[in-house]
């Protein structure tokens, strides 16, 4: 049986570090790749490694479809196939509706959008030449329906890449590839967060307040996001497919989440 790859994008950090090192775990060779931060890409490298994976590391700017071309270019010198593409790697940008400027649309939208179309894309067309019955995750957001303040362009972002994903799946589903969407809602990110024991009480009651309305009472963790990718990638979700699996603790039912015996 060949070996397993996957390739996730802006895996040097949160969700998709989570993501890659789940499935090391469950047996995959990792494509890791980074914008911004390159120091957190080795930290990943190292700990797939460090479960006896093989893990590679690319730097690209996913807006820009030359960096695309060839970051894939350099994937599949490292690597003769791929099974999973796992398209992670985006920006969130709050600002209220009046106040969204053009240089803002264009770098959610050709991230978390445009990028992710063309990222898929390339792992499709790989998948198609070498008849790997393959699996695409795109990972969106549960604002792709909920709505939040200031979250206008974020929000139509993660909505189209949710459609997306079921026309993909339409599409790819007779070459045998599977197509499926993530929408996580809060998830704790360490790199982001201010640890509960240095919270200033005003930071305390914020992050109550939020907790409050989630139904489950916490945020997810990487790890979880990563368990459910690794499912979904599995045989045992052969069947799943142009569909998107919300993981948000019951963030989207408000009824439940101002009930008083919840």
């Amino acid at each position: 049986m060949a070996q397993k790859i996957a390739f996730v994008t802006g895996s040097s950090r949160g969700i998709g570090k989570g993501i890659a090192i789940q499935l090391a775990k469950a047996g995959y060779d990792v494509g890791i790749h980074y914008s911004t931060t390159p120091d957190g890409a080795l930290d990943t490298k190292a700990q797939i490694e460090a479960l006896g994976r093989k893990a590679c590391v690319y730097h690209a700017d996913i807006r820009d479809l030359d960096q695309i071309a060839a970051m894939f270019e350099a994937f599949f010198k490292d690597f003769d196939h791929i099974d999973l593409m796992v398209n992670n790697a985006g920006v969130t940008r709050m600002r209220p509706f009046l106040e969204i400027e053009p240089a803002m649309f264009e770098e959610v939208i050709n991230t978390d959008l445009r990028g992710s179309f063309f990222c898929a894309q390339a792992a499709a067309r790989n998948m198609v030449k070498n008849d790997v019955k393959g699996v695409i995750i795109n990972i969106a957001s549960n604002h792709s329906i909920g709505c939040w303040p200031g979250s206008t362009v974020y929000a139509a972002a993660k909505a189209g890449l949710e459609k997306m994903g079921k026309n993909m799946a339409m599409e790819l589903s007779k070459y045998g590839i599977r197509v499926v969407t993530v929408a996580p809602g809060y998830t704790t990110l360490p790199e982001r967060m201010v640890p509960p024991e240095k919270q200033t009480p005003e930071q305390r009651a914020n992050f109550e307040k939020v907790t409050g309305r989630i139904p489950i009472h916490r945020f997810a963790t990487p790890t979880e996001i990563g368990d459910a990718v690794v499912f979904l990638s599995s045989e045992k979700a052969g069947y799943i497919t142009g569909t998107t699996l919300f993981i948000d603790g019951g963030s989207l039912l408000p009824v439940l989440a101002q009930n008083e015996f919840a």
